[in-house]
């Protein structure tokens, strides 16, 4: 495999770009960050010419793959010859926010904005000026963005800063409890319920190797937050529109959220970000209530274009229908392969989302019930699965995320064909 232009291109942006990269778990692949020069349906191809099958898809927004349909890149097309943006409002905004609302029962209003983690942000800020109050439950393990709220680490009693930068003060209003842990979560709102303005977890962990909810946890979060006066806020960037199709992971598992964060698919590959829930709650973002939020770019008509015509094709296309059953044929193959190789080693997923998890637990058989939350996905063997296997599946030309944290993702360009080949890496590397 030849990578003398990658190599290249990693020392010169080592002098300007920090570490040589612009998001940092792109450092993680070895021995240097691939430079993409190109996509092609459901692969990647290199700046030195080198052709994966990718199961990155950009982190989960790529429900299409890299090649837009004609309808998508006409709708695309479409937005750029109009002007690039405006600062003032279009008519894109309202349909793709009626087609949100429309499809996902809990969303009465909404508010675009750039990227998830200014959703989460913004989500955040709104459930403390609507409560009054200050304390945020989030789950160990879960991910909501670069935010000083969620870079937390710790547990419930000891709340510490997760990064440089993030002051004591927001770690003190921070409340970490394990993913999946009832008792945890009842215990911290007994302790702490009259200063909670929300709980926010995402339906399953997916910067965890994608760890699935237990039965009766999202309704436990939502009889807490209903007992105590919190507000429930869902964090769908990565499953919204992915997990459960058109409804979302809250329509699969039925989950019944005040406020749910999107993200990703709901740009159709542009930057977006989005805050959706109840009008009575809604309302109290600026101009109609007190909580401010507000941006030049909120609303991009590119970024509205793309999402409407992404959702609108998948509607329309089957497309949910395809993806599923190439994520369940992915898992049932690979749980086969690990039955037989590795089966000390779990395979997670659902939906269009796939993970093998090196457990390094020998008593685990792979079922559903594991992992329960992120500790059990820390615990496991991290380093060679980066290392070692990542790089093994690279070689036989299909690149995984740089970690065993992030989660693989299938679109609608990838084949059957795509998906048996994959099983014969998988299968070659851990015989």
């Amino acid at each position: 495999m030849n990578e003398e232009t990658t190599r290249a291109l990693y020392e010169r942006s080592l002098s300007t770009l920090v570490g040589g990269v612009n998001s940092p778990v792109r450092a993680g692949s070895q021995p240097y960050p691939e430079f993409v020069e190109r996509g092609e349906g459901a692969h990647v191809v290199d700046v030195d010419g080198n052709r994966y099958l990718d199961y990155v898809m950009g982190y989960g927004p790529l429900l299409l793959g890299h090649d837009l349909p004609d309808p998508v890149r006409d709708a695309v097309d479409g937005a750029v010859d109009a002007g690039p943006m405006y600062g003032l409002s279009t008519d894109l905004e309202v349909e793709l926010a009626e087609f949100i609302a429309d499809h996902v029962p809990s969303v009465e209003r909404l508010r675009f904005v750039n990227s998830g983690t200014e959703a989460t942000a913004a989500a955040v800020r709104l459930a403390r000026g609507a409560t009054g109050r200050d304390k945020i439950v989030v789950m160990q393990g879960g991910y909501h963005g670069g935010h000083e709220s969620f870079l937390v680490e710790g547990d419930a009693e000891q709340p510490r800063p997760g990064s440089a930068g993030v002051p004591e003060a927001f770690a003190e209003q921070t409340i970490p409890v394990p993913f999946n842990d009832e008792t945890a979560l009842a215990d911290a709102f007994e302790r702490h319920g009259d200063e909670v303005a929300a709980v926010i977890t995402e339906p399953l962990l997916g910067n965890r190797g994608i760890v699935r909810p237990v039965d009766g946890f999202h309704d436990t979060v939502r009889d807490l937050c209903d007992e105590y006066g919190a507000l429930f806020v869902l964090d769908e960037v990565i499953t919204g529109f992915r997990v459960g199709g058109l409804s979302c992971a809250q329509g699969k598992y039925d989950i019944e959220p005040d406020l749910t964060t999107f993200a990703k698919i709901v740009g159709g590959g542009f930057p977006v970000g989005a805050i959706g829930g109840r009008a009575s709650v809604m309302e109290e973002f600026t101009p109609t209530g007190e909580v401010f939020e507000s941006g030049t770019f909120n609303g991009h008509p590119v970024a509205m274009a793309a999402g409407l015509a992404t959702l609108e094709y998948a509607e329309e296309n089957d497309v949910y229908e395809r993806v599923d059953a190439l994520g369940d044929r992915l898992r049932t193959g690979l749980s086969e392969i690990v039955a037989d190789h590795a089966p000390e080693y779990a395979v997670v997923g659902t939906d269009s989302m796939f993970k093998l998890l090196f457990t390094r637990d020998e008593s685990v058989d792979g079922s559903d019930r594991y992992p329960r939350d992120g500790g059990d996905v820390d615990a496991g063997d991290t380093e060679r699965w980066r290392r070692l296997f990542r790089p093994a599946m690279k070689e036989r030309g299909i690149l995984l995320p740089p970690n065993q944290f992030e989660s693989q993702f299938v679109s609608d360009a990838h084949t059957e064909a795509d998906v048996e080949r994959t099983l014969e890496a998988y299968k070659d590397v851990l015989a």
